[in-house]
Order: C-alpha cells, then sequence, then structure tokens
C-alpha cells in the first residue's frame, strides 16, 4: 500500500484508527474457548464490527508466537482474511524486529512477502545494516522505534548525548538511510509533549501512536502537536476496544469503542 492510499482512507473514513490484535486467550471471551481457533475467531469477529471505522490493524507477534505454531497459523489466517476481504485497510505486524543485515533481510521477507503485511515494526538500535533490508521492499513501510510509551523509554531514549537526546538523534539519522521514504516512526501518545519536537525533524513522516486509552494518552494533544499536513497519524488503540466485553456481545462492544475513538478523531480531522 502506498501512502497516498493510506491517506484516502484516511479521508475517507474520517478515522486514522488503528486497532491493536494483541490476543490473549486468558481475556477472550469463554465461549470462544470452544472454537477451533479461538484467536482467529476472536479477530475475525472483531475485525467485522469494526473494519469501516479503522484505517488500520496491528497485530502483536508476541502474542501469536505465545502459542507455538497455532498462533502462528492463527495470524497467517488473521492477514489473509484481511487481505482478501479489506485490502484497504493498512497492516502493521508489530514485531519489533532488528538484527545484522542478512538475519533482518530475512526477517523482512517473513512479514512482506510469506505474510504479505504492509510494514513491519523495527528496533533501530543495530544501526543502518539492521534496517535497510526492510526499506528495499516497494510500497511497504518500516515503522522506526523512535520514542516508546513506556516507562522504561526514560532509560535510553531521552538521555542526551552530545547535547541531544538519543531519539532524536535516531529520528535524523534514519533520514539519511536507503529508501527513507518508506519510513514511518513509533513515538508514543503518553510522550505527547515531544511530538512539536519531533515534527521539527520528521515534519511529514506518518508516525505510529501507542498509548491513546487504556495507558492513558490523550488524543487531542497527540494531534494538536503531531498532525501533519498530509494528517500523518495512526492512533492506535489495543485493549481499549478489542476487550472492551468478555461476553456474548463483544464485538459488538468493541466496535461502540472505536466509533467514540473515529468520532474524536473525525472532529479533529474537521478543525
Amino acid at each position: 500500500m502506498t501512502k497516498s492510499q493510506l491517506i484516502d482512507q484516511i479521508k475517507k473514513k474520517k478515522s486514522f484508527l488503528c486497532i491493536g490484535l494483541d490476543v490473549d486467550l486468558t481475556k477472550i471471551p469463554k465461549h470462544l474457548l470452544k472454537e477451533e481457533d479461538p484467536i482467529f475467531a476472536f479477530n475475525k469477529a472483531i475485525i467485522d464490527t469494526t473494519h469501516h471505522l479503522c484505517v488500520a490493524y496491528k497485530p502483536n507477534t508476541a502474542f501469536y508466537e505465545a502459542y507455538g505454531l497455532k498462533g502462528w497459523k492463527s495470524l497467517e489466517k488473521t492477514i489473509n482474511y484481511l487481505n482478501e476481504n479489506h485490502p484497504e485497510i493498512f497492516t502493521i505486524a508489530d514485531a519489533k524486529r532488528g538484527d545484522i543485515g542478512n538475519t533482518s533481510s530475512m526477517y523482512a521477507k517473513a512479514f512482506f512477502e510469506d505474510l504479505a503485511f504492509d510494514s513491519v515494526t523495527v528496533a533501530p538500535y543495530m544501526g543502518k545494516d539492521s534496517v535497510e533490508p526492510f526499506l528495499d521492499f516497494k510500497n511497504k513501510h518500516t515503522i522506526l522505534l523512535a520514542l516508546t510509551s513506556n516507562q522504561g523509554a526514560f532509560d535510553f531514549q531521552t538521555k542526551t548525548i552530545e547535547g541531544k537526546e538519543l531519539y532524536k538523534h535516531v529520528l535524523e539519522t534514519s533520514k539519511s538511510w536507503k529508501n527513507a521514504e518508506n519510513l514511518m516512526y513509533v513515538v508514543g501518545a503518553t510522550k505527547a509533549e515531544y511530538l512539536a519536537e519531533i515534527r521539527r525533524i520528521i515534519p511529514e513522516s506518518f508516525l505510529l501512536v501507542p498509548g491513546v486509552g487504556a495507558q492513558g494518552g490523550n488524543l487531542h494533544d497527540v494531534c494538536k502537536y503531531g498532525m501533519s499536513s498530509n494528517i500523518g497519524l495512526l492512533i492506535n488503540s489495543s485493549r481499549g476496544i478489542i476487550y472492551a466485553s468478555d461476553g456474548l456481545d463483544f464485538a459488538e462492544a468493541a466496535a461502540k469503542k472505536a466509533e467514540e475513538l473515529q468520532k474524536e478523531m473525525a472532529l479533529e480531522l474537521a478543525c
């Protein structure tokens, strides 16, 4: 998917919502555990009731890898279902990969060719040659971890080196990498006060922003400081949507929560 296609979807749906499909079998409705593939059954129901309200889905691969081969099969079925039924939806493999060059090439093939995701999250701290293999793929996007929403982000990412915070070094350096136009960046909603500085470095890049909802991030502040001339935001909500109910109405409850966020986003886009 191209960025222009993603922007068109945002404008059409008046939404820049990304829904995280982080499936924990201890949290999903108990009646689904009787299904042959409870993870896929849960995902399919969520997708069926929310696809018109969001522009992206983001499965965190850890929640599938934890269940071994069965979990990986569930992930494969989920991405195939999305690509076959909703090809206009932007898909994100939240895998946080990043390794030496030839290993990164294999990771990129796994997510971009075998599973056919539109994008994958990548850790930048092994440098250029660990990221550029992901950037080689046409119309695929590498979402670089820049400033994350967890408390531990302050351990390294905001530390000052040569008068500049480390995350700023990452942002500025990444702009010089081959095919850097295929980069997007993760910036946590709980770090909204940093967004103005980030936009000075990468004014038009798309930002994937987790942390709105269960982690306490504020949508209005993220839009105020982070929205670009081409919108440039994907706001992720996972637990706050998919676990809105653990009853028979779980999918409808998820849709209701997604619609609440979509309406807020429509107001932000209208400003």
